[in-house]
């Protein structure tokens, strides 16, 4: 088993390999891949050190699996040519997410859609993964037929720089990287990617197109609006589910409870619910605040948690590749 990781120096290339050790992912070879400026680089990883790679070297070596986390663009250009070598792309950005020919992927809802012919596989955006890892099983048990969700977005979403721009303006520097259009230390932007001509930003559509496409269902009516906020722990996400058929409250817990991958936190009595703080490093979607929507029928309120770095982003790209090993979908 070889196995790539595109941008591997990346927020999410590192957590990528965190990830690896973590869930002891077997491979014969490991192959770290970064940009023009990185190549020849050192990385460390299971007290190994890894000369960083270039992409046209690495595509030659002809991995049986390359993780990228690289940008839409390194995605469009390298992915077809790692593919065309036979080697399976697991891409983490939005390059290949709404093409009806490739799979957009959480291995716990759709991973079963996935055969040997898939050697382009989107991983989708990560307030998508977190959101559809809770409302799958009550999809699949109430028919949702619409969602209101806001997000609550952390600065690491966003990359290294972002969150390094957050620090500067925390420690009082004024001159420092500029990432957003506005501050971000004690502040929240509304506002995540560019606006599109409909008034929504990409990040919002995001959410609309590919929660459709991953529990297929284009019926479903979703709206959505966008925030970064100044966390570094992961994305918070309130969801407001319409369904076609009513629900018991009580039921619905104990689905999200045991649903693979969801930890339900809800005993507000007890000041417990979901909080990035808690969620920051985990695998897992923690979800509460579960309660009824009393100004409308068969609408549940939910508070979704999770960090974006991880289920959101290397967790479930690693999961994929789990997934195909597994069921020997790579050689």
């Amino acid at each position: 088993m070889k196995l790539a990781v595109v941008g591997a120096t990346g927020l999410v290339g590192q957590e990528i390999l965190k990830v690896l050790e973590e869930r002891h992912v077997e491979f014969d070879e490991l192959y770290l891949v970064a940009s023009a400026k990185s190549v020849g680089q050192k990385i460390k990883f299971k007290n190994k050190e890894y000369v960083i790679k270039s992409l046209e070297e690495t595509v030659a070596l002809v991995p049986d699996i390359a993780i990228f986390s690289a940008g839409g663009g390194t995605s469009l250009e390298w992915a077809p040519k790692f593919a065309e070598k036979g080697t399976v792309v697991i891409d983490n950005s939005s390059a290949w997410r709404m093409d009806p020919t490739k799979k957009l992927v959480v291995p716990e809802i759709n991973g079963k859609e996935l055969t040997s012919e898939d050697l382009i596989i989107a991983n989708p955006n990560c307030s998508t993964i977190q959101m559809v890892l809770a409302l799958a099983p009550l999809h699949e048990k109430y028919k949702i037929k619409r969602v209101v969700v806001s997000t609550y977005q952390s600065v690491t979403g966003t990359g290294k720089d972002a969150v390094q721009q957050m620090m500067e303006e925390r420690q009082g520097i004024t001159n420092g990287i500029k990432v957003y259009p506005h501050k971000i230390d004690m502040n929240a932007l509304p506002h995540i990617d560019t606006f599109l001509d409909n008034g929504y930003t990409k990040e919002e559509m995001k959410m609309v197109n590919e929660t459709r496409k991953i529990l297929n269902d284009q019926t479903i009516g979703i709206t959505s609006t966008t925030v970064r906020i100044p966390t570094v722990g992961g994305h918070s996400e309130a969801v407001n589910v319409e369904f076609e058929i009513d629900y018991d409250l009580q039921e619905v817990r104990q689905i999200l409870e045991q649903t693979p991958g969801v930890i339900v936190q809800d005993d507000v009595k007890n000041n417990v619910y979901p909080m990035p703080i808690l969620s920051h490093g985990k695998d897992e979607v923690f979800v509460g605040r579960l309660r009824r929507d009393e100004s409308q029928p068969k609408t549940l309120n939910m508070w979704i948690v999770s960090d974006n770095l991880r289920k959101g982003a290397a967790t479930n790209a690693v999961q994929i590749a789990e997934f195909l090993m597994e069921k020997s979908l790579v050689s």
